[in-house]
């Protein structure tokens, strides 16, 4: 019998670890990939108009054929990339904390980010951490192993990429309905920037595609929630296993 694979990709400025609590949970039952998006962790920093096809190309020798493939965040847009133009290399898709279609508020509302990270990176970290992680109950020790990530990723890299996050949902917008393989959309009620909004755009973009909003999370889930997470994750992937 074949183990599934699941493959995750993490989100703007971070790197493979922010999947630790995840992937301990699904060790053993299926072979987990953690790979590093281009311009993160162990990569290069990535150049000046570095685009979603670029990370998306850029990642996919990584992901092993077949693969179950989840994103959050910059990884959906990845991730969804890769559904849409290399379907062969997936059996699903799934969008965690994904934006979706941004209307212009929430676009000038991303740009403004981007542009406190052109002027101040510890600010725009300051911020990310408060939006991703403001009252809930993530250990303290888990937070700071965030901030640790963020302030070691090359601050122009992380400027590149994330004015891809600030411009992919543009791209891969008028694509989502190409996507043929089973895909799940799942956010955090309290999520202020992949609002449950935008996943609801998400589950009606993408022909076919299951939503869940997880009842009081926010943009970090996977850290704070990972138990809920991962049962929603395998319940749906359990059905488009096939051994």
């Amino acid at each position: 019998m074949t183990t599934p694979t699941i493959v995750l990709l993490h989100g703007v400025g971070l790197d493979h670890t922010m999947w630790d609590p995840v992937a301990r949970l699904l060790d053993g039952e299926f072979d987990v990939v953690t790979p590093d998006l281009p311009g993160h962790g162990v990569h290069p920093p990535a150049a000046a108009g570095t685009t979603l096809a670029d990370l998306a190309d850029g990642v996919l020798p990584e992901i092993p054929s077949g693969s179950h493939l989840v994103g959050f965040s910059l990884g959906a847009l990845v991730a969804q990339h890769i559904a849409r133009f290399h379907p062969d290399a997936v059996s699903s898709v799934t969008s965690v904390s994904s934006v979706c279609r941004r209307t212009d508020d929430e676009r000038a509302a991303v740009l403004a980010r981007l542009h406190t990270a052109e002027q101040d990176i510890g600010a725009a970290t300051d911020a990310s951490l408060q939006r991703w992680y403001q009252g809930t109950d993530v250990p303290a020790e888990l937070i700071s192993q965030t901030r640790s990530v963020l302030e070691s990723t090359d601050p122009t890299s992380f400027r590149n990429c994330y004015r891809v996050f600030a411009t992919g949902d543009a791209d891969i917008g008028p694509e989502l309905g190409e996507i043929a393989v089973p895909a799940l959309a799942i956010t955090g009620e309290n999520d202020p920037g992949s609002t449950p909004e935008m996943t609801h755009r998400l589950a009606h973009a993408i022909p076919g595609c299951r939503e869940v909003v997880v009842a009081g999370a926010r943009h970090m889930m996977p850290v704070e929630r990972p138990r809920e997470f991962v049962d929603h994750l395998t319940a749906f992937i359990g059905e488009h296993t096939y051994v």
